[in-house]
């Protein structure tokens, strides 16, 4: 169900959210937290939706996008969207756009519509504040979401994640290489357990999430670490052996090779933001080898 309210203000969407739940038979117990999603603009407006009901599966939350309007209009407006049942996967959606003067005040439209006592994360799925901690949506969350991926420039986006980090920050880029990071220790924590003398990750240009996993290679090794622009890759060298994790741009399938072994195929698809998302909501504390890798970030060498 989707109900459309014009014009209106927090407390007559409050009511609403109300008759809806009574009349529709959903209730919030079960809520672990509440989701509040900033995209900048609406060409991401129903992706980030479809995003966070998939993630709603793992985490029942309330969802409250916050989206400017008419920046430029001379009086505030609030518009309102509803979105419960089928439309909304586990959760409430909540559509709040701002016009005028209220563009600037989110933080104080979202607040009455926050579930008592659970934890609020803030996710921005394109454009993100400088400091995300003192962004006022920033300032209601434990947890903060960015996505260096969806911007101009995702290396100067990832990379200025470092300046602006504080506990409780993470950024979907990062959520990416989790499976990589897995496949890449296992492969390191066997024989000849040699320590790894040099890295190099190669893949697209404006993929972020190389560039962070190459940061995080160069704060775990006593090493240099290289990124090229190529065919999508990670090769990590040792007196013995080299070990290479590669895989088509588009492909699923990766190959493990090993000085001396048989290849080993291995299931390595992109991961979805969905399921980005959904692992970033599973842990609210603070990532501090999230950290490690943003700081390693400049140790690494371009080429």
């Amino acid at each position: 169900m989707i109900v459309d309210l014009p014009d209106t203000n927090t407390g007559a969407i409050n009511k609403k959210i109300v008759t809806m739940r009574e009349e529709g038979g959903a209730v919030t117990l079960g809520r672990v937290l509440t989701l509040v999603i900033a995209p900048d603009t609406e060409a991401l407006l129903e992706d980030s939706i479809e995003a966070a009901n998939a993630a709603s599966r793992e985490h029942p939350c309330r969802v409250i996008v916050v989206i400017p309007g008419d920046r430029l209009a001379e009086e505030a407006r609030l518009d309102a969207q509803l979105r419960v049942g089928r439309d909304a996967g586990s959760n409430e959606v909540v559509v709040l756009r701002l016009s005028g003067p209220l563009a600037g005040h989110a933080g104080s439209v979202v607040m009455p519509f926050l579930l008592p006592d659970t934890p609020v994360v803030t996710w921005w799925p394109d454009v993100a504040p400088a400091v995300p901690a003192q962004d006022p949506l920033g300032q209601l969350a434990v947890r903060r979401i960015t996505d260096a991926t969806a911007v101009e420039d995702p290396l100067a986006a990832i990379k200025s994640r470092r300046k602006g980090y504080a506990a409780g920050d993470t950024d979907l880029s990062w959520s990416r290489i989790t499976y990589w990071r897995a496949l890449l220790t296992s492969a390191v924590d066997q024989a000849p357990h040699e320590p790894i003398t040099s890295a190099l990750v190669s893949g697209l240009k404006d993929e972020p999430a190389l560039d962070i996993l190459a940061g995080w290679l160069a704060s775990r090794i006593d090493g240099p670490v290289t990124r090229a622009v190529g065919e999508l890759k990670v090769e990590l060298v040792r007196p013995s052996e080299t070990i290479t994790l590669s895989r088509p741009q588009t492909g699923v399938t990766a190959k493990l090779t090993r000085t001396g072994q048989p290849k080993a195929s291995i299931p390595l698809a992109r991961r979805e933001t969905r399921d980005c998302l959904a692992e970033d909501m599973r842990r609210l504390d603070p990532d501090e080898i999230y950290r490690a890798a943003l700081e390693g970030i400049d140790k690494v060498r371009y080429v």
